[in-house]
């Protein structure tokens, strides 16, 4: 997702290192292997409501922030959730067991660098945005959708939004099991709609360096790695939602993940052209491909990474409200920026996404949040979808509780025509290539981790040693 600030402690108490010892054998249980590696999950960890003990109420408010009811349940089987509760304390979320490893295509094709352009329904310009949220990556997510329509008083969510691990190829391809209560949900409804983020490259939030990146950049631009996305795309289609619209490489403008643009530009545009024309060759495909940057200045100008009107049917963009002291104007005009958006999908015959978006380093702006959804209202994206935890989101977030109000005044009921007034369109800001940025833009929801069970060691610790950390149940056998 965005890029994920990485935060080194630089001290570390010797009461630290005693209360980890302590608090991991307590949390490792009789199943506590001696000598098994430990591996850091993603720090800091997206925080998660507990699952529900007490009696069941339906979702409201509760203190500071909106109630945040969550289901037990398993990435295995659509998930039908049960009335919701109030949680006490935030948990870690559940790790989805270690999928078996598809099977690759014994013959896999290889495009020309020619492509067949695509031609994507629209919904028509009067109907609403269909929107959603990021709630959680597996089952619980699925489950989570209709929690949260019912805290926005039976408000219609049509868009489904997860990502795949970009860890090791073969969870690229779709792991079994994993994609398959998605489908599920979006198999319920016909005008529902999954979006699916996928990783370019294995390894993808590693911190691989740009020698490293360009060489896998024009490897990939070689058809090295065609195979595991035509894997994915058979996969989607076994499922039955071969209209996935696929998030590819997403944030490629920036400096984080290893499927960057910015080491090889002209490599990363050939790489994306192939993996399109490679998922697009399967039968039965209806995908849609969203190019998403993210707003405003980076590590390159976004402009310079698009690969080109034939291999993209969605142009997105993930705007989230920073950094501090930028107003939503500013938001708008800056180079890059919502309106330089817009002006270039017009151009382009594209329509627009925001598959990211939600508060940040302003903290809660309540300013930015009707703003922001006067502007969805008003340039009608295919699709919205709010990053749903602290410090981005509005429901499963105590921390903004303005904002929460204002999303659920201006979200709940909506079945058809936006209730937000337009925002005044700013002039477009011709766009000029920025300076290269080093700063952090926003941190990424938990990635799934596979082959690793989290362990419980309270917020202080946690806090301390920068995240969570879990064990590898793999630690005797070779990572692929």
């Amino acid at each position: 997702m965005a890029p994920q600030q990485r935060r080194a402690r630089s001290r570390r108490l010797a009461v630290v290192a005693a209360a980890v010892a302590a608090s991991a054998a307590l949390a490792s249980g009789p199943g506590f292997a001696a000598g098994a590696g430990v591996v850091r999950v993603a720090d800091p960890p997206a925080p998660t409501p507990t699952v529900p003990t007490a009696a069941a109420t339906l979702p409201a408010p509760a203190g500071p922030g909106p109630v945040v009811p969550v289901p037990d349940a398993t990435p295995a089987a659509p998930v039908t959730p049960e009335a919701p509760v109030t949680p006490e304390v935030p948990a870690t979320p559940e790790v989805p067991v270690t999928p078996a490893t598809p099977v690759t295509p014994e013959a896999p094709v290889t495009p020309t660098d020619t492509v067949t352009p695509s031609t994507p329904a629209v919904p028509p310009a009067t109907s609403a945005p269909a929107f959603g949220a990021y709630l959680d990556y597996g089952a619980r997510g699925v489950a989570r959708i209709a929690q949260l329509s019912e805290w926005l008083d039976g408000a219609e969510l049509r868009v489904g939004h997860t990502y795949l691990p970009g860890d090791l190829w073969h969870n690229i391809e779709g792991p079994p099991g994993f994609l398959d209560v998605w489908a599920d949900w979006r198999l319920e409804k016909d005008d529902r709609m999954l979006v699916l983020n996928v990783p370019m490259m294995e390894r993808n939030e590693e911190g691989v360096s740009d020698e490293e990146v360009r060489g896998l950049l024009r490897q990939g631009a070689a058809g090295e790695f065609d195979h595991h996305f035509r894997a994915l795309a058979e996969r989607l289609v076994a499922l039955k939602v071969p209209d996935t619209v696929i998030v590819l490489g997403w944030e490629m403008n920036g400096i984080t993940y290893t499927h960057r643009c910015g080491p090889d530009p002209e490599a990363w545009k050939k790489y994306w052209n192939r993996i399109v024309s490679t998922m697009r060759s399967v039968p039965g495909q209806e995908f849609r491909f969203d190019f998403t940057p993210t707003r405003g200045k980076d590590a390159v100008p976004w402009t310079d990474c698009y690969p080109g009107d034939d291999t993209v049917d969605i142009l997105g963009m993930d705007s989230y409200d920073q950094p501090t002291g930028l107003s939503f104007d500013e938001q708008v005009k800056e180079p890059y920026g919502l309106q330089a958006h817009v002006d270039f999908a017009r151009s382009h015959g594209k329509p627009i996404s925001y598959p990211e978006w939600g508060l940040f380093r302003n903290g809660d702006n309540t300013e930015y949040m009707r703003r922001m959804l006067a502007w969805m209202d008003e340039h009608k994206p295919v699709y919205n979808t709010v990053t749903d935890y602290c410090p981005h989101g509005v429901w499963q977030c105590g921390q903004n509780p303005q904002s929460s109000v204002v999303y659920r005044s201006l979200l709940s009921g909506r079945t058809d025509e936006p209730s937000t007034p337009p925002t005044s369109p700013a002039p477009s800001v011709e766009p000029s290539p920025p300076a290269p940025s080093t700063d952090p833009t926003t941190e990424p929801p938990v990635a799934p981790t596979v082959n690793c069970t989290p362990m419980d060691l309270g917020d202080w610790v946690e806090y301390w040693i920068g995240g969570k950390l879990c064990f590898r149940l793999d630690w005797w056998s070779d990572d692929e």
